[in-house]
């Protein structure tokens, strides 16, 4: 039912994310200016949250109006009010019922026991509904008053069907006629969350690698610049010929894939290859696995960075992988990359997400021209941390995950903005 939604044309139009990205770096410029450095996590989830739920509903949650978050015990005399503003409410409930679902979904039905004294979910709905419910009846009264104006005169009012055809909401108004509308996509808000979520997850950790590595960011602002100049909003041909833009992209979303974990049931007996040439392994229909009572657990994190499927230097940050011929591994087994899933269930805001990462980052390398991790503030991981082996053991920040995978306390940096002259 939503897949027409996301058509080309659709999901090219940069004008909602022109909007909120002017907003969030103007407010980050502002941040930097008064030698406070800036949360980009938060700062971009509150973009990504903007966007989608323009996008979606026809309506911001404008989170962006409260301001950035400033470092702890830095102003404690605003925390109260920053805390407290509207938009912040609203983005803490869906936070707090993200995670509440997260951890549902791996007790499964074992969960009603957890929660015997009290739904945890059921007040962080109330707030988001608050703020979903009156779009959704305003969006039914429109489609009511379309009906009604049709049958009395032939034809509803450009402006109404206009309104309907913009947003998701209004699509699936369209597609069950506005009668027997389905609400609860909306109620999970599955649709926002994947919007907002997958894109700030990775566009954290990708401004997070830039800090480790300089001469990345510079070849990359260097494409940028050569790509779209120093100020001029890029267009739809524009990101889709930045070419180790989509690389940078893509080799942050092989080592941080926004969904780290996954499950799955077996709609059919399936017989699987078993580990290192052994035997194979038959899973029954409907398995379900007892660590996870939903179906199978698997993990798209390991698998992206696991070497006998991406080489001897699959734990390396290296966007050439997308580009030289390491290139191999992933053409000749598509599935060992699914950031986005694949199949039948891939997502459908795919090219969306792309879409609205490659805009941002245009906009944001035009706008600064370094980037590094502010230390005195950014938690750290342990001093033991250190002393594992593989990819952990180099983080710089602590990384956790619920249902996306994020940065413990937000990504904390300092940039520094670009000056008059192009790169050289």
């Amino acid at each position: 039912m939503t897949r027409p939604f996301f058509s080309k044309d659709r999901i090219s139009h940069f004008d909602i994310f022109e909007k909120h990205a002017e907003d969030a770096l103007n407010q980050a410029k502002a941040r930097l200016r008064e030698g406070y450095p800036v949360n980009f996590q938060d700062m971009i989830c509150r973009f990504t949250l903007d966007s989608a739920t323009e996008f979606l509903l026809g309506e911001c949650v404008r989170s962006l109006s409260a301001g950035l978050v400033y470092p702890k015990n830095s102003l404690p005399g605003q925390d109260k009010d920053y805390k407290n503003h509207p938009s912040n409410v609203f983005a803490r409930a869906f936070l707090n019922a993200q995670t509440n679902a997260a951890l549902r979904s791996r007790l499964g039905s074992f969960w009603r026991l957890a929660e015997f004294w009290g739904d945890c979910i059921k007040k962080e709905m109330e707030v988001c509904h608050r703020f979903i419910d009156p779009i959704l009846k305003e969006a039914l009264a429109t489609r009511r008053s379309m009906n009604e104006r049709k049958q009395s005169t032939g034809q509803a009012r450009t402006k109404e069907k206009g309104v309907l055809e913009d947003t998701l909401l209004g699509h699936l108004i369209n597609c069950t006629d506005g009668k027997t509308f389905i609400y609860s996509p909306l109620s999970d808000l599955h649709s926002t969350i994947s919007a907002r979520d997958t894109t700030a997850s990775t566009l954290t950790f990708l401004v997070y690698m830039l800090s480790q590595h300089p001469v990345i960011l510079k070849r990359l602002r260097a494409e940028v610049v050569s790509t779209v100049g120093s100020c001029r909003k890029p267009t739809n041909d524009d990101v889709r010929d930045m070419k180790y833009m989509r690389a940078v992209i893509n080799e942050t979303l092989r080592l941080y894939p926004p969904v780290p974990f996954n499950v799955r049931t077996s709609v059919g007996a399936v017989t699987l290859p078993g580990a290192n040439g052994g035997l194979p392994i038959y899973v029954p229909p409907k398995t379900r696995s007892v660590l996870h009572p939903l179906g199978t657990p698997y993990s798209v994190l390991f698998m992206h960075r696991r070497k006998d499927l991406w080489g001897p230097d699959a734990e390396i940050f290296d966007p050439d992988r997308f580009l030289d011929e390491r290139l191999k591994y992933l053409t000749s087994n598509p599935f060992i990359f699914l950031p986005f899933n694949a199949g039948p269930r891939i997502c459908l805001g795919q090219q969306f997400a792309y879409n609205e990462m490659l805009f941002f980052l245009v906009c944001l390398l035009q706008r600064f021209s370094s980037i590094t991790l502010a230390e005195d503030v950014q938690t750290r991981p342990s001093a033991g941390w250190t002393e594992g082996t593989g990819r952990h053991s180099q983080e710089k920040v602590v990384i956790k995950h619920h249902l996306t995978l994020y940065v413990e306390e937000g990504l904390w940096v300092r940039m520094e903005e670009a000056g008059d002259a192009e790169i050289t």
